[in-house]
């Protein structure tokens, strides 16, 4: 009672010194300037899915899955791979922007208060999450002195393996918050509730998705990370797609990110059609590579006959994009009518893809191969990825399955066998571990799809899968490298972006110097 009265003869004092300011016509009283951690929830997850939208869009440029179109011009860095400090600098902007969200949860929710334990749970995996999405694109990255507001306007940088090995811990710590709040019975522990628009407040769906973002850190960084802890939750990992949706809808800023990019605007006008289908990936699905018939026509706007292109090669006779995107595969292009299509690109209305199943189970399927999970069928794990695969891409933005994906699946693998490239399809064919690494990050590659571009690129950074001719003779459907690249990599590829221009102007002492974008490796790449 007495701290209160304090509170309130120290406010009494202000107002009559204070008049003035307080009715400051300049002040927007309808303005907040506090939030919940319910309120700040879902728009934290629902601003998630906008940043992975940038960075699908990084990965999918730079790993083969898409193209300059023709008659379009000044692509400059976009294909001679020579990044300036401008390029995806909204990549860092945009994240550590969402990150602050996620801590201004964690400020109001301290561990001491059970009542938040779910909250505070949640705002650690969602920070975990993305904090790797930064060290994978620009190696040291601020961390620990990140986040503190005014407190610190010039954070220092961290190393990044520590980074991903403290990341891991914190996902443990979220999952032991979740355990404890399970048995809270001294208070009230507030439920996520409506607050969750990712997993609908189902805490299990957390803790899975919590081990498979610690799994993939720890596949990321064998070997040259030290984890205080690799084993993992009972729970296990996700067993069905992670999908942000808080009610996405054909309407003005209400609509999948995705879709508002890459197909039509709410209003019904086209959207970003300067970028088409990269040859290398359509060679999967046609036959140059693999024949995947299901997934292509699923895929593709008017597949096999659907225009590609090498990333770099700029030509006036390449076939423009059709009303929207080739990345919508519907029959409907109509600007205001579509958006109820199976494929990657499924609606305004459709989730955003935050981590497959898919990509759970081709991660489970390496770290049974590497020994990271002490069991586990590596096979069975390798054909349910590619089983879940089909099933994402025939889902409808409700979730209704069309076709029958378990079918196509089998008959997938089955048709593809006998080729020489079998043993991409069928684990049991790979003749090392090599070919299973080979066959599991491929198979990975074609599921995220621009679907989540950007973890297909770090993969192929870290294992050079799927495998490329690096010759200069190689052909499109060979290698998905520029034609004009400026890169003096073996590979003619880049190894990074670089830190934002915003960096070496507010903070010069402690952002890195002389990072290349040829030579300066993410600490897991090769």
């Amino acid at each position: 009672m007495k701290k209160i009265t304090v509170f309130v003869f120290i406010g009494w004092v202000m107002l009559g010194i204070s008049c003035k300011k307080y009715l400051d016509i300049n002040t927007n009283p309808n303005q907040a300037t506090s939030a919940t951690p319910q309120g700040i929830l879902p728009q934290a997850i629902t601003g998630t899915a906008s940043v992975l939208n940038g960075y699908n869009s990084y990965g999918a440029q730079l790993v083969g899955y898409s193209a300059n179109a023709g008659g379009y011009g000044g692509f400059g860095t976009s294909i001679t791979y020579n990044f300036a400090s401008s390029d995806f600098s909204g990549l860092w902007s945009g994240t550590y922007d969402n990150l602050e969200d996620y801590q201004a949860i964690l400020n109001d929710t301290l561990t001491s208060q059970p009542q938040y334990l779910y909250f505070n749970a949640v705002a650690r995996i969602m920070k975990a999450h993305n904090f790797q999405l930064l060290v994978d694109a620009y190696n040291n990255i601020p961390y620990t002195t990140a986040l503190k507001g005014v407190g610190k306007l010039t954070p220092t940088y961290d190393d990044a393996a520590t980074i991903y090995a403290s990341l891991a811990s914190q996902l443990d710590t979220a999952i032991a918050l979740i355990h404890a709040a399970d048995t809270v019975t001294t208070v009230d522990v507030l439920p996520l509730g409506n607050t969750d628009v990712l997993f609908g407040a189902d805490m299990k769906k957390w803790i899975r998705f919590a081990n498979t973002l610690k799994l993939r850190l720890i596949l990321h960084a064998q070997g040259k990370a030290t984890f205080a802890n690799t084993t993992f939750d009972g729970a296990g990992f996700l067993t069905d797609d992670a999908l942000i949706n808080p009610g996405f809808v054909r309407d003005n800023g209400k609509q999948n990110p995705a879709w508002s990019n890459w197909v039509f605007s709410y209003t019904g006008g086209a959207a970003n059609k300067a970028w088409m289908p990269n040859t290398f990936v359509f060679g999967f699905y046609d036959g140059h590579t693999l024949s995947d018939g299901g997934r292509g026509y699923t895929i593709y706007y008017q597949f096999p006959s659907t225009g590609t292109n090498r990333l770099g090669y700029e030509s006036s006779s390449l076939k423009a994009s059709p009303d929207g995107s080739f990345w919508y595969a519907g029959s409907d292009r109509g600007g205001t009518s579509s958006g109820n299509s199976t494929g990657i690109l499924k609606g305004p209305n459709a989730g955003y893809p935050i981590l497959t199943l898919a990509e759970s189970d081709f991660l489970q399927a390496e770290a049974v191969i590497e020994g990271i999970l002490p069991s586990g069928d590596a096979t069975a794990l390798f054909n349910a990825g590619i089983a879940a695969s089909f099933r994402y891409l025939y889902e409808l933005p409700d979730g209704t399955v069309t076709g029958d994906p378990a079918t196509d699946a089998a008959t997938y693998q089955s048709d593809n066998a006998g080729n020489a490239n079998g043993y991409l399809v069928d684990l049991s064919q790979a003749t090392s571990t090599a070919e299973q690494l080979e066959a599991i990050i491929t198979q990975k590659y074609l599921a995220l799809n621009f679907i989540n571009s950007h973890e297909a690129w770090n993969e192929y950074r870290r294992t050079h899968y799927p495998a490329i001719n690096t010759a200069s003779s190689a052909t499109a459907y060979e290698t998905f490298v520029s034609t004009v690249s400026q890169s003096t990599r073996p590979d003619r590829l880049p190894t990074r972006i670089l830190y934002p221009s915003t960096e070496g102007s507010y903070n010069p002492t402690n952002v890195p110097k002389g990072i290349s974008v040829f030579s300066s490796l993410i600490f897991w790449a090769q």
